[in-house]
C-alpha cells in the first residue's frame, strides 16, 4: 500500500531536508518505508512511501 505526503513551501534546502528526514523517520515508526521524493519548482516536496515488508525489518537496503 502506498502513501503520499506533501511537505509545504520550504525554500531553504537545509530546512527542507530536515523536514523530509523527520517525516520519513516518523512514518518508518508507523510502518512505512520511503520510496522516493520529488521537490517541486514551488519549493514543496512530495514523499511517496509504501508499507514496509518483513524484509525491510532486517535493515537491508533494497
Amino acid at each position: 500500500m502506498y502513501k503520499t505526503v506533501v511537505i509545504p513551501y520550504t525554500p531553504n534546502a537545509a530546512k527542507m531536508a530536515a523536514q523530509i528526514e523527520e517525516t520519513a523517520n516518523g512514518l518508518w515508526e508507523q510502518g512505512y518505508r520511503l520510496v522516493t521524493v520529488t521537490v517541486t519548482g514551488s519549493a514543496k516536496a512530495i514523499l511517496v512511501l509504501e508499507t514496509r515488508t518483513e524484509r525491510d525489518a532486517g535493515g537491508t537496503d533494497l
